[in-house]
């Protein structure tokens, strides 16, 4: 069991999310970061589609009501435990009654927190994470709050402590042109590539908004609404992106310049509210050697954990 003492951020259950219901209107939801909450689990040597609370910026302590080990992956906090300084990317064991101080994130946006068994909530609908919109999933549906009390499926066996190397944040964020992307003025095609773009602070797990400069369609476009999913980038009238995240509908009506590639939504996750960043063109191939290179740093993850267990 894990009590939360006190919570200051919009944490959640989440899971690697909902599969195959898009069709019916239920969205993905899951981590935001979905490679960060898999290498959380794999260093404690969990399944990695396991529950874990997914913390956004920080400001959340908790207190272990058994023995159990830990770790903090994505984004990278100042905290401690006991008072005495942990990091990210490292599974400690912990002791029933020892408290974790989640401070604000230094770096990056969203930090997952993963426990020996994983947080054990009843799945709806084939996940545990949280959709807060449907209120499903997670602890009601609803974010965490203090006085939460969280089961675990842990074992009690203590661990080892053990690093990893973490995920690199970047500020270069990969892409492909999507199917009305030859709709756009072709200046408009030039910027969405080559000027930078500021993550707006209206921004959620809906929907991540930038401003930069305006996109413009050659003529107007008349669509009917259509499948839509993580990644997406869909265009508004104002000419300013929107991408779709974790949270987001499961149709839309906008036209579309990019989707953002797989192996980098993670790290789009982890940009920062007012940080500036830039989006990149890559070829199928190229996304699908990227993919695989996640894979491969997960696999490694799976050969240090079964070396030192």
């Amino acid at each position: 069991m894990i009590e939360v003492l006190d919570v200051q951020s919009r944490a959640t259950i989440q899971d690697l999310g909902r599969f195959g219901l898009r069709k019916f209107g239920i969205s993905h939801c899951g981590a935001m970061d979905k490679l960060a909450l898999q290498a959380g689990n794999l260093l404690l040597g969990n399944a990695p589609d396991l529950p874990a609370i997914e913390v956004p910026l920080g400001g959340i302590t908790l207190q272990f009501k058994h023995d159990t080990n830990f770790c903090v992956t994505g984004a990278f906090y100042d905290m401690e435990l006991d008072g005495i300084p942990v990091y990210a990317y490292w599974r400690y064991p912990v002791r029933t009654g020892q408290i974790l101080k989640m401070h604000r994130a230094k770096i990056g946006m969203y930090g997952y927190l993963c426990v020996s068994g994983g947080i054990d909530v009843t799945p709806e609908l084939h996940s545990c994470s949280t959709d807060i919109r449907a209120k499903i999933g997670g602890i009601e549906g609803r974010y965490l709050k203090t006085g939460d009390q969280l089961k675990t499926a842990s074992n009690g066996v203590l661990l080892s402590p053990l690093g990893i190397a973490p995920i690199p944040l970047k500020s270069t964020i990969y892409a492909l042109p999507s199917s009305e992307y030859h709709a756009f003025k072709r200046k408009s095609q030039y910027y969405w590539w080559r000027r930078k773009w500021t993550l707006q602070s209206n921004s959620d797990r809906m929907g991540y908004r930038f401003q930069g400069e305006v996109l413009e369609l050659k003529k107007p476009l008349e669509m009917l609404s259509h499948a839509i999913q993580f990644g997406t980038v869909q265009v508004p009238p104002s000419g300013q992106p929107i991408i779709l995240m974790a949270d987001a509908q499961t149709t839309g009506g906008y036209p579309k310049i990019a989707n953002i590639i797989d192996a980098d939504l993670g790290s789009l996750a982890q940009v920062r509210l007012g940080s500036t960043i830039h989006f990149e063109a890559v070829t199928l191939e190229q996304a699908a050697k990227l993919r695989r290179k996640n894979e491969v740093y997960l696999n490694q993850i799976r050969r240090i954990v079964n070396e030192t267990n």
